[in-house]
């Protein structure tokens, strides 16, 4: 399947409430329609995971980040812009997401990837797409599509073609917590 191919036919999948595999900036990815709640059950399910753990979110730009976070501070737009790394920001308060992707305290953690192959899915779908490693809960992150597991791949309805031969980067996303105050705090790094 043709790159343009597998982007159309993930953004499809994601557009009828399906859970694609697919590469990241970081790692191996389950990925849904962050703004469907039932879509987002079905990654928890597949990941064996408890919903009390929010997951990450990808958007496109700033502009499409505006329209989940009730506030983006001025940090986080300098942090977005100078940091070439993967960088995952907890912004203080989501909105128009379902509560299963929020963390518990209303917050929601999120990217703007400058991976090729995210950018122009999310460019087609036109909707944050949630970012969470394709493993079962517990289990090591898989780097290379060879390190997912079966019982994830099978529990997926598209898995994207492209990448299966190429490694990620070595660890995933640095994590911080940008509060209301603008104050930045390291989570992962």
């Amino acid at each position: 399947m043709s790159l343009d191919a597998d982007i159309k036919a993930a953004a499809e999948v994601l557009g009828k409430g399906g859970v694609i595999l697919y590469p990241t900036d970081t790692i191996w990815g389950l990925g849904c329609d962050a703004t469907n709640q039932k879509a987002v059950e079905k990654v928890y399910r597949i990941k064996e995971r408890v919903q009390d753990k929010s997951l990450i979110i990808l958007v496109s730009d700033i502009v499409m980040l505006g329209k989940y976070v009730i506030e983006i501070p001025e940090t986080a737009e300098e942090l977005i812009a100078s940091v070439s790394e993967p960088i995952t920001i907890i912004y203080p308060a989501g909105r128009n997401l379902p509560k299963n992707v929020l963390a518990s305290d209303g917050s929601i953690a999120v990217r703007i990837p400058r991976h090729q192959f995210c950018q122009d899915l999310l460019r087609e779908f036109g909707k944050p797409i949630t970012s969470t490693s394709a493993n079962l809960s517990g289990t090591p992150n898989p780097y290379s599509f060879s390190g997912v597991v079966e019982p994830v791949k099978e529990a997926a309805d598209f898995i994207v073609s492209v990448a299966h031969q190429s490694l990620s980067r070595p660890k995933p996303s640095t994590i911080v917590r940008i509060d209301k105050n603008g104050e930045i705090q390291v989570l992962r790094n």
